[in-house]
């Protein structure tokens, strides 16, 4: 305390630092980012400390630009729909980032992405269509070939080492979907981004930017030596893996330990041996008496006097069946004097130290004295050179294996460990740039290696694999398609790996995904742009007096209406005869019908939130206007769409 009160602007800062990490530079508050961060147009200005770029501006257009995308349930491509926490989203992934805000803001414990490394032939470049309307937008997110398939060109465009705008390009597709994914990471949460050296630099930059260089935890160096060109002037062996936290206070050691440390190491012992001997202006010698029967590391023998070795002998020591069978005064300087002392007042019984670990002491055959504790938790070794974590081309057999064709996979013993790292069995695991859906494969191995809960969730555009590609000859026409189905092989390979099992050696874990697809809203969206008359305006109205489109079905609306509530892609759903319950009646949703006994039932079944569709009400005026009293008497949150 230094008593004085508080600092009201110090206190600010702090709160909007929290809330807002990008609007800094070097400690101060950047006002153009700041405005930038609000919605208002600027263009930036180069006399400071900034990373910026061509686009940018436009980049912060796409970030705050609304979608009134959803996700639809695909039943058919999921496993166990109604009981797994997995999910697979397949959709172009700045749009389901958007529509998970409301959900999964600040749920997620970890992001693992590979995103485009900008090789060159990268396809990721968003066409600058900034004033198009969202019909237009929606209709080309959705944009199919004759196949029903989506096409690369209705979305993007490649990002050619020719262009102008070769690393702003990058950029802009990076800056809103990293600040996004932010968003949805817990307070504790981490992310891990994988890059080679071509953007290495700008994404170090962009991720200080978007989360703070105070929270950059680490620079992983991952020695990839299979995937060696060995036609290049230097053989490059390695890529890169950064890691921040959404706030590095909440971050502790993970209790991991480097693969590579051979389990002979002391690391992995479960206690911690060191001398006390220490000598020196801070630990001036000192005398201490040791009774009999002072334990030892040996049954029997004896420990003479030595001139040139501390601690100092008055007498000879004798040991018999593990204990000394004489008193003697030792002298040295001590790193542990206090918890020495308490041991030997204990009457030679453990003592619980600073840190809660119980504590020993011992002589060792040379005459040094140990102290012994017995760790509280794992130890923590993470280095950040990652050796021997797999390749491209091992990653790419095991894929084989399971009947899958991948090009440039990582391998899931990677991302495996990196989850560990993580440090978390029960969270929810992102990864929006899904690919092959190494993460999803990796979470389930590692539930079935320690009974971990972990959820995942795989983002992946259902890009149409090229016709020479060895996936598509293989019959995957889409990559999500290959993301799907690698899934689908893991939880088969682990059931068989169960088969003739006792039931309590069996997995009890999450063998399931359920599958969501991206597609435009289920409710008419009214623009008022473009409306230059009365008459336009009436035939607008006459076109929302229903607020829901012709093709509209009442599953997708459920799910749609859930998500744009707050509500995760997880939530209990109990079908009742006349409306739907929400996690044990937290939330109610009718969508077919409407009347006095509906509301009577939900009056008694008292959600916090009720919602419905005006058209269940068939322009009855009273009872729609009775029911809004009564929630509102009862407290119950209504809304109607």
């Amino acid at each position: 305390m230094d008593g004085e009160s508080l600092d009201i602007k110090q206190e600010k800062i702090v709160r909007l630092k929290e809330l807002l990490p990008e609007v800094f530079t070097e400690e101060k508050i950047d006002w153009e980012k700041l405005k930038a961060a609000l919605g208002e147009d600027v263009e930036f200005k180069n006399e400071r400390y900034v990373l910026n770029w061509a686009g940018k501006s436009d980049a912060f257009k796409v970030l705050q630009a609304l979608t009134t995308a959803t996700l639809a349930p695909d039943r058919n491509e999921s496993i166990d729909f109604d009981n797994t926490g997995n999910v697979f989203i397949e959709g172009e992934n700045l749009e389901v980032l958007k529509v998970l805000q409301k959900s999964y803001f600040g749920k997620i414990k970890m992001i693992d992405i590979d995103p485009p490394y900008n090789t060159g032939n990268d396809n990721f470049i968003y066409p600058d269509r900034f004033s198009e309307t969202k019909e237009e937008y929606l209709e080309r997110i959705g944009d199919k070939d004759e196949l029903g398939y989506m096409t690369r060109e209705g979305l993007f465009r490649k990002n050619s080492k020719d262009s102008g705008h070769y690393h702003s390009n990058w950029l802009s597709m990076m800056y809103p979907r990293l600040f996004l994914a932010r968003n949805l990471l817990r307070e504790d949460g981490i992310i891990f981004v994988s890059i080679d050296d071509r953007e290495f630099h700008n994404l170090r930059l962009l991720m200080n930017e978007i989360f703070g260089e105070e929270n950059f935890i680490a620079n992983f160096i991952w020695m990839n030596e299979g995937n060696i060109d060995n036609q290049s002037r230097i053989k490059r062996n390695h890529e890169y893996v950064l890691m921040y936290a959404k706030n590095e206070e909440n971050i502790g050691h993970p209790p991991v330990i480097d693969p590579n440390i051979p389990q002979s190491s002391k690391l992995y012992k479960d206690y911690i041996e060191n001398t006390i001997v220490k000598n020196g202006p801070g630990n001036p010698v000192s005398f201490i008496k040791l009774p009999k029967g002072f334990p030892t590391s040996f049954k029997e023998g004896k420990i003479e006097p030595k001139e040139d070795f501390w601690p100092k002998l008055n007498a000879t020591i004798n040991v018999k069946d593990y204990k000394t069978q004489n008193e003697v005064t030792v002298s040295s300087g001590w790193s542990s004097k206090d918890i020495f002392t308490q041991f030997l007042d204990n009457n030679l019984k453990p003592v619980i130290d600073t840190k809660g670990q119980e504590t020993t002491f011992y002589l060792s055959d040379t005459g040094a004295i140990i102290v012994k504790k017995k760790r509280l938790e794992q130890q923590s070794h993470v280095l950040t050179i990652l050796r021997n974590m797999g390749t491209v081309q091992e990653a790419s057999k095991s894929l084989e294996e399971l009947g899958v064709e991948f090009s440039y996979p990582k391998p899931a013993r990677l991302i495996k460990y990196l989850v560990q790292v993580a440090d978390d069995i029960e969270g929810i695991f992102l990864d929006f740039f899904a690919g092959s859906c190494t993460t999803a494969h990796a979470v389930l191995d590692l539930n079935k290696q320690d009974n971990g809960t972990r959820k995942f969730i795989c983002v992946q555009l259902p890009e149409k694999c090229d016709e020479k590609s060895e996936a598509f000859k293989a019959g995957y026409k889409t990559i999500a398609d290959i993301g799907k189905e690698r899934i689908r092989r893991v939880i088969k390979k682990i059931k068989e790996d169960d088969e003739g099992k006792l039931p309590f050696e069996k997995t009890k874990q999450d063998l399931g995904f359920k599958v969501f697809k991206l597609q435009p809203s289920n409710f008419k969206i009214w623009r008022g742009d473009g409306i230059e008359n009365g008459r336009q305006l009436e035939k607008h109205l006459q076109l929302h007096l229903d607020s829901i489109k012709k093709d509209a079905s009442e599953k997708y609306m459920l799910y749609e209406l859930l998500l744009k509530s707050g509500r995760d892609l997880n939530s209990k759903i109990e079908n009742t005869d006349n409306y739907y319950r929400i996690n044990d009646g937290e939330m109610v949703i009718a969508l077919s019908k409407m009347d006095e006994k509906i509301v009577d039932l939900i009056l008694e079944d008292k959600p916090q939130m009720f919602i419905t569709l005006d058209r269940l009400f068939k322009n009855n005026d009273q009872l729609k206007t009775n029911t809004l009293l009564q929630m509102k008497d009862a407290g119950i949150e209504f809304k109607v769409v």
